[in-house]
């Protein structure tokens, strides 16, 4: 039995995998059998665990004894980091720096996602794991810091950057579009950002990949530890996701039309990178995994709807 201390349960990619967890060990119970590697999840929220506290998410991973510990937690409020950076840097940097050292006392493998921000948006062709970062605002810069302490803590660990993550719960650019084509005859959206929509399901089923291969055996951590981009194939700008969402949406009793936006013309406190493409081939070389292209992903999860609606 594998212990597996999940951080973020009820947030899109942490709640997905708390779903999948559930599944595999109802299979595995369904056909009589303990398929290897079993499961014994602890899943955490925020009222269980405050993670702008170092010292509860140490004593979290004590209490739990993990042989995995899965941080799907983050401040994402990109906008709001501007003008509360400290609290972000406590949840995006403070808590993973803290996760690390207690993974590495315990034993346990580390998996942390991260994302596109960390990077400037200057290039033209999809940013590679060792490309140089250059954060434009506190999230980015969060965020990178939470990569670096994990890296110089030297506990096995696996960060997986992602970008646009999306789904049928929680907020995310997918639920604001369906509300807004009930609410608006025309909508404007930025044209100009370049990006992989990834839902959150496809990142949790890599995730549990990764776990599925290594849980069980910390012999093999020391060589697939390190960085990697886990993002959906193909990119858009979100002018064209937004598109693709009012194509393939079953039921909308309206779908607006849409304007394309410079990113001039519909500012926000927080610079966003205006390329956001990953190169994810490490993570295809190195685990034989990749993430379907977001087109697919899309008309998947349109199709699912959200989990027990």
């Amino acid at each position: 039995m594998t212990r597996v201390l999940l951080f973020g349960r009820n947030g899109q990619v942490g709640g997905e995998l708390a779903r999948l967890f559930a599944q595999q060990a109802h299979a595995a119970k369904a056909v009589g059998t303990a398929v290897p590697p079993a499961w014994e999840v602890i899943a955490l929220d925020r009222a269980a665990c405050d993670l702008s506290d170092p010292d509860a998410v140490r004593a979290a991973i004590v209490r739990a004894k993990p042989q995995v510990v899965v941080n799907a937690a983050a401040w994402t409020a990109v906008d709001r980091a501007e003008t509360e950076p400290d609290a972000c840097h406590r949840v995006n940097a403070d808590a993973p720096a803290a996760m690390a050292s207690a993974a590495l006392d315990a034993g346990a493998l580390l998996v942390h996602y991260s994302t596109d921000y960390v990077f400037d948006g200057s290039a033209r062709r999809p940013y590679r794991e060792d490309d140089p970062v250059g954060p434009l605002g506190a999230y980015g810069r969060s965020k990178l810091e939470g990569e670096q302490a994990i890296a110089a803590s030297g506990c096995a660990a696996i960060v997986l950057r992602t970008s646009w993550v999306y789904g049928l719960t929680g907020q995310n650019f997918l639920r604001t579009m369906l509300r807004l084509a009930g609410e608006r005859e025309e909508l404007g959206v930025v044209d100009d950002q370049q990006g992989s929509p990834t839902w959150s399901r496809s990142l949790a089923r890599a995730t549990l990949q990764l776990l599925d291969r290594h849980a069980c055996d910390p012999a093999s951590w020391a060589g697939v530890s390190g960085l990697y981009h886990a993002t959906a194939s193909g990119s858009t700008t979100w002018f064209g996701f937004a598109s693709a969402i009012f194509e393939q949406a079953p039921g909308l009793a309206r779908r607006p039309r849409l304007r394309p936006l410079a990113t001039a013309d519909y500012p926000l406190p927080a610079p966003r990178p205006a390329w956001s493409v990953l190169d994810c081939s490490r993570l295809q070389q190195r685990f034989s995994i990749s993430l379907p292209g977001w087109r697919e992903a899309l008309s998947e999860c349109l199709a699912a709807g959200a989990p027990n609606s």
